[in-house]
């Protein structure tokens, strides 16, 4: 009866956006959305879920690491974070913090690598950041530092895409390049509240969801991006147990098959191109979203990282099975063909 009643309650549930503005002055887009009718209990079941899922499990791009290049090089090696610089008003740190708070998007899942190369005087700001092709920059007009002497001011940066807060270590100081604290997370608040109505058991309720992003991302474009990495998580449990595997210690166990590459992937593995391993990433193999998602958490991001482990060590990551192995050597055999 019971399980009756939740199939007409979610057959009926309906969303809707009731708000949406820019708040630019501080780099905010905000939205309100409301879901409804849901039975008692439901609203704040959805809500926690939906909330951590907004702020933990959505990707975004940010700069992670600087490297001055070209700007007096015989005072270089001697620049620490708090350094003053002669031409330039901001100190190192100053320049560090601004360019942190840059907002940009990009679709791809790997380190990208940009650069700024202005003489001065002048104000440097956003854009003139060169980024590749799949960078984009939300706010143009950001500051980031004012030359106020004919110096040419040169730096290098590291872009990233990831998920969360990453705090820089205090021994990740190397080649004269600086480590930024990166903020991942495209949206920056979320809330939820919970609106009654009925009586007894006839009781519904209506979740109301505020999001609050950095522009990369709409809250709308948000929403949809939490969600289906929610529904992500939960597939596997949908998913028919597979007889086959004997579990002990948590750890699924099976039988491998024999994997065997193409002739142009072994023709590589052997050595006569295997430069070709180390600057061909994981993101051109077009691998499902989980199988991709536990490669990059066991840090496997090229060709040579992956077939650097056996099928053994691939089974051992946590998350992948015995067909999600089958499946990333068949998509290497098939890819084989064009190195």
């Amino acid at each position: 009866m019971a399980q009756e009643k939740v199939r007409v309650s979610t057959r009926t549930l309906q969303w809707k956006c009731v708000e949406s503005r820019e708040e630019i002055s501080n780099r905010l887009y905000y939205g309100r959305f409301i879901l409804c009718p849901l039975m008692r209990g439901q609203a704040d079941t959805i809500g926690i879920a939906m909330r951590r899922a907004l702020l933990g499990e959505i990707e975004g791009t940010c700069i992670t690491r600087v490297k001055f290049e070209g700007l007096l090089p015989e005072y270089s090696d001697l620049l620490h974070e708090y350094s003053d610089i002669e031409g330039i008003q901001e100190s190192v740190h100053e320049i560090l913090m601004n360019l942190k708070e840059i907002v940009l998007k990009s679709n791809l899942y790997r380190t990208s690598k940009a650069y700024i190369c202005v003489q001065g005087p002048g104000c440097v700001t956003a854009q003139d950041i060169v980024l590749p092709p799949y960078v984009q920059i939300v706010d143009p007009t950001h500051h980031i530092a004012m030359l106020t002497e004919s110096i040419d001011f040169c730096i290098g940066l590291q872009i990233e895409r990831n998920r969360g807060y990453h705090i820089k270590s205090p021994n990740n100081f190397q080649d004269g390049s600086y480590p930024i604290d990166a903020v991942f997370m495209p949206v920056r608040n979320a809330n939820y509240s919970i609106h009654s109505y009925g009586n007894g058991n006839e009781k519904r309720e209506i979740l109301f969801l505020e999001i609050w992003t950095n522009g990369s991302l709409t809250p709308k474009e948000a929403l949809y991006e939490a969600s289906r990495n929610l529904i992500d998580l939960f597939i596997p449990f949908l998913r028919p147990e597979d007889k086959n595997l004997h579990f002990y210690n948590n750890k699924p166990k099976g039988t491998l098959p024999c994997f065997t590459f193409g002739t142009e992937l072994d023709e590589i593995m052997k050595g006569k191109r295997k430069k070709l391993l180390k600057y061909t990433f994981i993101d051109q193999f077009e691998f499902p979203p989980k199988i991709y998602n536990c490669l990059k958490r066991s840090n496997i991001h090229t060709l040579m990282d992956l077939l650097n482990n056996t099928p053994e060590d691939l089974m051992k990551i946590e998350g992948l099975l015995i067909e999600d192995v089958k499946k990333i050597y068949n998509i290497l055999d098939r890819k084989s063909k064009y190195f």
